[in-house]
């Protein structure tokens, strides 16, 4: 779904997982004593379990476990594609309600809550998905349209952006019911795109029609700062150390950087690929804050910015057509493309695409990561590295 028709209508690639081969040393290790060789032996194999024990649950060796999912909301298909980013493999595919577009999980890595834009039937909620058992547990209504979700670090609220309200829906996790609905100023219309910096303090909320960005202060849900920024934003980008914002405008063909201090932006980044446009849609910053990653939809590229330069220092091809999400982990970046129903893997070390994953299902849209032990293991590459 593209701008023009929303705004109508309203290492390797290995798969294996390489783990150390401890049966050797199990069996070969041996304390060779001629006088009490059988019971060091026996004292030995008996220390030697635990000591395994240890080392499998030690954070070191949660980089090796397998539960690393991806969830990509299906636009057309009124489900969401559960995928192992270890194995590439469809796990599952949920029905939720009609016409799926952005996602959150929540950072214990529990839930997933889906918006259900609902065009033209106008479903206008929230799924929540139980990503032990990828089953929807609750269907929270919300406001009409909506597009962009974000949870709260603390994983205490899930803040849903709705475009033909002009609202922001506020939702309890614990109960998955609205508490509270922040209203948009005068000036402010088509809420598309959010974020909640890293520090919980302020949501950023991109406004479609209105060519600005409204900031939520999450203490009081009251809009505190309305920041003009380039034409069409849609997506929004907040750094680790709760800095910065990156917002991509998709009929601009930029990308505005806000000062969280100062809620001004700072900073313009072109991101037009020679005479082209690039239409500008998806954006994520990685784990040390170093580089933003643009999805230009109209382009189907990736462009990569330098956050201390705010310069494209390269541009990725090869994603498939009219990339729409963007999610990260501590060595890839994936990628949906809506157009060619594929998620695309970029190796971040090198910027190429080492992999596509095939038949994802109808124009899939967003994309997040759930993994092993939430928001803490994403520094660690869902994919293996190769030992």
């Amino acid at each position: 779904m593209d701008f023009l028709e929303v705004t109508a209508k309203s290492e390797g690639p290995s798969k294996e997982v390489l783990m150390h081969d401890d049966r050797e040393w199990f069996w070969g290790s041996r304390i060779r004593n001629r006088d009490n060789r059988l019971v060091w032996y026996w004292l030995f194999r008996c220390l030697a379990l635990p000591l395994l024990a240890a080392l499998v649950c030690s954070p070191a060796a949660a980089q090796l476990d397998t539960t690393c999912h991806l969830f990509v909301p299906t636009h057309k298909s009124n489900s969401v594609a559960v995928i192992d980013a270890w194995t590439d493999q469809l796990l599952a595919v949920i029905p939720v309600q009609f016409q799926p577009l952005a996602v959150a999980v929540t950072p214990n890595g529990a839930f997933v809550y889906v918006t259900n834009s609902g065009w033209p039937v106008g479903s206008n909620s929230v799924s929540v998905i139980d990503a032990a058992s990828n089953t929807v547990v609750a269907t929270v209504p919300v406001g009409s349209f909506p597009v962009g979700v974000a949870v709260t670090p603390n994983g205490a609220f899930a803040y849903v952006a709705n475009l033909n309200s002009n609202s922001v829906s506020v939702i309890s996790t614990v109960s998955n019911t609205v508490t509270t609905t922040v209203w948009l100023p005068l000036g402010s219309s088509g809420p598309w795109g959010l974020a909640i910096t890293p520090n919980g303090a302020f949501a950023y909320v991109t406004n479609l029609n209105s060519n600005n960005v409204s900031v939520i202060d999450t203490a009081t849900n009251t809009v505190v700062a309305t920041v003009p920024v380039g034409s069409g934003p849609v997506a929004v980008a907040i750094t680790p150390n709760s800095a910065f914002a990156y917002v991509t405008n998709q009929s601009s063909d930029n990308v505005s950087v806000i000062n969280t201090a100062t809620n001004t932006v700072v900073a313009t980044v072109p991101v037009v690929s020679g005479s082209s446009n690039s239409g500008p849609y998806a954006v994520a910053i990685t784990l040390d804050g170093a580089f933003a990653y643009v999805a230009n939809s109209a382009a189907s590229t990736v462009s990569v910015i330098d956050t201390a330069t705010n310069m494209v220092i390269t541009t990725i091809g090869g994603v498939g057509s009219a990339p729409h999400g963007v999610a990260m982990d501590g060595r890839f970046a994936y990628v949906t493309s809506e157009m060619s129903n594929t998620v695309s893997v970029i190796d971040m070390s090198t910027n190429t695409v080492v992999d596509t994953m095939q038949g994802v299902a109808l124009l899939p849209e967003g994309i997040a990561i759930q993994a092993y032990q939430g928001v803490q293991s994403r520094a660690y590459p869902c994919r293996n590295l190769g030992g």
